[in-house]
This record gives structure tokens, sequence and C-alpha cells, in this order.
């Protein structure tokens, strides 16, 4: 017979879900914060910290694609950034910064940082040559030739190295919401945890993974809102 323990019912689930969006015999939610606020306070931090990482990684990115020298400098401490696993680091802004708001920013940030910058550093440096030297020979000044030729050829890229940052972000909020998380969606997941509520663990994973799918669906419409020539090579 199968242990609810461990994998627990599709009507157990859905009792959870009415339980934490409900108040019931004067318990409200989930530890005093209904599914709603806690999905909404998770949204807030993977917006403040996505947007940190993805204007740091937008400006590193322009700076590795334009200079060749810091490129071969800061795109391998970059890298090595990316390759560290968000808890690896979080345990250091816990000392630092505490254990509020700021280090699960910071953390999130981090995260978002290196695909933003990959991206962005790989896209300006593969722009066109010919429109380059053709706005160079024109009289355009170096900055003004990054803005009006490079950034645009190279926003497809740059976009996708940001959907992929926001997932990044929204994949190591759990991690970020492990020390002092709740009210948010990852904070709610370990609070159950520790105590086997594995229907509520299954529902915030749930929650988490369908929230992802419409933030990226906003994604994609903004892009191509935003970046009508995708796809177009004339």
């Amino acid at each position: 017979m199968r242990n609810p323990t461990f994998i627990p019912p599709p009507a157990a689930v859905w009792h959870q879900l009415i339980q934490t969006s409900t108040v019931n015999g004067g318990i409200r939610g989930y530890s005093g914060h209904l599914l709603v606020e806690h999905l909404g306070v998770s949204l807030r931090r993977i917006l403040v910290g996505s947007a940190i990482g993805v204007a740091g990684g937008l400006l590193l990115g322009v700076v590795l694609g334009t200079v060749s020298g810091i490129r071969l400098v800061v795109e391998p401490v970059v890298t090595f950034i990316r390759a560290l696993p968000p808890l690896a680091y979080f345990s250091l802004f816990i000392i630092w910064f505490g254990i509020d708001e700021t280090p699960k920013l910071w953390l999130l940030a981090i995260a978002a940082l290196p695909p933003v910058a990959v991206a962005t550093a790989a896209a300006v440096h593969a722009a066109p040559v010919g429109l380059v030297e053709a706005a160079r020979a024109l009289g355009a000044s170096r900055s003004a030739v990054v803005r009006d030729v490079v950034l645009p050829s190279a926003l497809p890229e740059i976009f996708t190295g940001i959907r992929l940052a926001v997932g990044v972000a929204y994949s190591s909020v759990v991690a970020a919401e492990t020390i002092n998380g709740v009210p948010g969606i990852g904070g709610m997941i370990r609070d159950a945890q520790r105590y086997s509520q594995t229907d509520v663990v299954v529902l915030g994973l749930f929650v988490i993974g369908l929230s992802g799918l419409l933030i990226d669906a906003l994604l994609r419409a903004a892009e191509n809102l935003l970046i009508p020539w995708r796809g177009h090579t004339a």
C-alpha cells in the first residue's frame, strides 16, 4: 500500500491547496500566511534579485564583449561563479548580511547575473562587422556604435539570457528562503519538509512550476513585442 508520507494522493494535495488558501478555524493559510501571500513574497524577491542580476549582467556583458583584454581576465571568474550551487555562497551571505532580505536578494542576483553576462558578451562579440565598420565610417562614436548597432543586433540573444537568468533565479528561490524564508513559497516548502508534510511540499512545487511557466510565457510575449525582427534575416 502506498505510504502517503512519501507519495501524497492528489486529493491530499488538493486539500492543502484549499487549506493554505483560506482561513480555517482561526488558522490563516500556512504559518499565518495565505498561499497567494507566500507566492507574492517569493515573486517580489525574484523580481528584485533578477532585476539587479540582469542589470549587472548586461553591463558586464557589454564590457566583456567589447574589451577583449578584460574578457580574458573576467570571463573565467563569471564561469566559476556560474558553476557554484546557490547554497555554496548563501552561507557567506548569511554571515555577511544576517538573515533578513539582503542575503536572499544577493543570492538571486548572483544566480541571475552569469547567464545574462555570458549571453550578452557572446552576442556583442558576434555583432556584424560590416555594420559596425559602416557606422564608424560615418563618424559614429564608440558608444554610439554600441548603442545603435551592436546592442540591437545582440538583443535576441540577450533576451534568451534574460529568460535563462529568471529561470535560474526562480530555481534558486528555495535555497534563498532556507533561512527565515516564511512568508515565501520556498520557505513554506522547507518548513513543510521539516514536519514531513509531503502534500504541502508537492503543492509548493506545483505552484513554483506553474508560476514559472506563466513568467516564461510573459517573457516570451515581451520578447515578441520588443524584438519583432528576431528570426528574420532581412
